[in-house]
């Protein structure tokens, strides 16, 4: 007898053959998965749908579909990567708006496929918390402008959940960029001339990226040369040939040996860019900014400082949002961690056993002294001569244990790398308490994007050289070491929350991190980093000199590695971090995150306790403390003890 289908199955098989028309390719691969929503080369992964399908949620369904068949069909990757920016910002922007006019040409073709898309939209809205946004500086710029384009392009207005937020920048924008603005509505199927009026708005609202546009620039103006050069060669001779004489075979080798070049420097420029975010994903959740790969210089460099504190902030989590919108995020969070159940699972299990097996007290055998160990007496009776054996208990120091996650919040973790950090910060949080080892979490960010206020007050100051970091500091507390899971739980839904990622200063942040577990009484301090890559923030790196923020993030990490008895561990997400830290995993996919974290945190733990510390001298060792000793020495006592 056949299993009888699935009520969702009849859905799903309608679902992939619309989409797979849509993308006008049967190549396209549908797969439905806990994962989803993604698109890698021609495999799309989709979530499940859930058993109940209501007409609304059976629409955003189809807009997702909708949505990966309309980028496989009109995206082409190497011509996004050519022209992405290098800020964090630039490229959220860049992406927002590609994906705005992705959507653009489906729903200008097919009324089923715009209804499907907005009903995606308003849900994406609602789940940013847009309409509860009233400050500008929250308010994701990114998904304004993408909203702006969306209207340029299909007529349609903002939802009603977000008309406000994009109000409030409207008239700015459009006095900077309007022309510019009107202009994509030419260019929606020229994708490279799109981009190419994308930057130019960018520009417009001095969001530009300095080099990219450089180079666009001159490449305009050896067109024009090109060109001008043509110009003068017909004008010059009328039969076809070059002023030389050269002929027409030349001309031609010449010609394809300048195309080749071209196609050098295209290559160039795109193994630049994946060498400096590894990979240019096909959704732009993951987008990471350009972090290059300075070394070492030998020149004499100022130290490290800061231009003013006066606007730096550590604060909880509960602090940045309203109770009911954490509530929702942390919803959201938890939806997340339902389709990674299974693997959660057995995450938490493994590691609880793991550490729950070094929480085992041992024992020392055949000693002459301490407790008796009875199992040994059988001896005794068969030989009377054989010598009593005792047995000592071995005290542990494991439950004098803290641990400290600090994760990255900048930019370029939006997306899955930052739902994956926030869902293993959980799981760790929980199976650690359970294990009664203290857990923190951290992360760092920057209130605002390109300076904030410091740099009001730099500009205001004459803009003196040299002012060091030039950014205004947000340290987040998600859980303090002293909270119970259960009360600081719904923080780690603040992650999720549209608008809270911008830059990262990590040495800073480290420094910060470390010194809270400095001022724990635990004997044994863990610090885990979660980390996409070197420091950078734009602001800071424009006034100093290139490596300033790297420099002083090596520099922390070799002062930690070096003279303090806080053990320090890094995970990197997409970069190498080894270069900077000598306790380091680096993993390509997000995926891998919970196992790296499971089986780096269960090394440690096997790892003798403060063996490093104690060699340095930097731990006086820790008192043994002796159970109290039952000296048996007779044979009548044996057999009391046995009875």
């Amino acid at each position: 007898m056949s299993k009888p289908e699935s009520p969702t199955e009849p859905f799903k098989r309608a679902l992939a053959h619309a989409a797979r028309s849509l993308a006008e390719t049967p190549d396209l691969e549908i797969v439905f998965s806990g994962d989803g929503p993604s698109l890698s080369g021609n495999r799309a992964v989709l979530p499940h749908p859930p058993r109940d399908l209501n007409s609304k949620e059976a629409s955003r369904m189809r807009g997702l579909a909708d949505q990966m068949a309309l980028r496989y069909a009109h995206h082409d990757a190497a011509t996004y990567a050519k022209g992405r920016p290098g800020s964090p910002e630039g490229q959220a922007i860049y992406e927002a708006v590609e994906q705005a006019r992705i959507e653009a040409i489906g729903s200008n073709a097919l009324g089923g496929v715009r209804a499907n898309l907005t009903t995606v939209l308003e849900q994406s809205i609602e789940r940013k918390g847009l309409v509860r946004m009233k400050d500008k500086a929250s308010i994701p710029m990114a998904d304004v402008l993408s909203l702006m384009v969306r209207e340029r392009l299909t007529g349609d207005a903002p939802p009603e959940g977000a008309r406000d937020a994009v109000n409030l920048f409207r008239d700015d924008i459009e006095a900077k960029a309007g022309a510019d603005l009107d202009r994509l509505s030419t260019d929606i199927h020229d994708q490279a001339a799109f981009q190419k009026t994308v930057r130019t708005i960018l520009r417009d609202l001095d969001l530009g990226d300095a080099e990219l546009d450089a180079q666009e620039s001159n490449e305009e103006q050896g067109e024009d040369d090109e060109q001008q050069s043509e110009s003068e060669s017909d004008d010059g001779d009328g039969d076809g040939q070059s002023p030389e004489g050269a002929s027409m075979d030349e001309m031609e080798t010449d010609e394809q040996q300048a195309q080749d070049g071209e196609q050098q420097l295209v290559e160039a420029e795109d193994d630049d860019n994946a060498e400096m975010s590894d990979e240019a994903p096909e959704m732009g959740d993951g987008a990471k900014p350009a972090r290059p790969d300075i070394k070492d210089s030998n020149q004499p460099e100022p130290p490290y400082k800061v231009f003013t504190t006066a606007h730096d902030e550590i604060v909880g989590a509960e602090d940045l949002c309203d109770a009911e919108e954490l509530t929702r995020l942390r919803a959201y969070l938890d939806q997340q961690l339902a389709s990674l159940s299974s693997v959660v699972s057995r995450l938490a299990n493994k590691l609880q056993r793991r550490l729950m097996a070094q929480q085992n007290r041992s024992w020392s055998f055949d000693l002459e002294e301490g407790m008796l160990d009875v199992a040994r007496l059988p001896r005794v009776i068969i030989d009377p001569t054989a010598p009593l054996s005792f047995k000592m208990e071995q005290d542990t120091e494991f439950r004098d244990t803290v641990v400290t996650i600090l994760i990255d919040n900048s930019g370029s973790m939006r997306g899955r790398p930052i739902m994956v950090a926030a869902v293993c910060a959980d799981i760790l949080a929980r199976t650690l308490e359970r294990c009664a080892v203290k857990t923190e979490i951290l992360g760092f960010t920057t209130r605002a994007w390109k300076g904030g206020l410091s740099r009001d007050e730099w500009i205001k100051a004459g803009k003196p050289a040299s002012p060091g970091r030039l950014n205004d500091l947000r340290h987040i507390i998600y859980k303090g070491a002293d909270a119970p899971w259960r009360r600081a739980r719904r923080n780690l839904g603040l992650m999720m929350r549209e608008g809270l990622l911008k830059e990262n200063i990590d040495g800073e942040a480290l420094m910060w991190a470390h010194q809270r577990l400095v001022n724990r009484p635990e004997q044994r301090r863990i610090l885990m980093v979660i980390s996409d890559g070197a420091p950078v923030d734009d602001s800071t790196l424009s006034v100093n000199s290139g490596h300033y923020l790297e420099r002083h993030l090596r520099h922390v990490i070799g002062e930690i590695e070096g003279k303090s008895p806080v053990e320090l561990l890094a995970i990197g997400i997409g970069h190498d971090v080894t270069r900077y830290y000598k306790k380091a995993v680096t993993i390509v996919d997000v995926e891998q995150l919970g196992g790296v974290l499971v089986e780096q945190l269960a090394a440690l733990f096997e790892a003798e306790p403060k063996r490093v510390a104690a060699n340095r001298g930097l731990l006086a060792p820790p008192p043994v403390t002796q159970p109290p000793l039952l000296k048996a020495t007779t044979f009548k006592q044996v057999a009391e003890a046995l009875a």
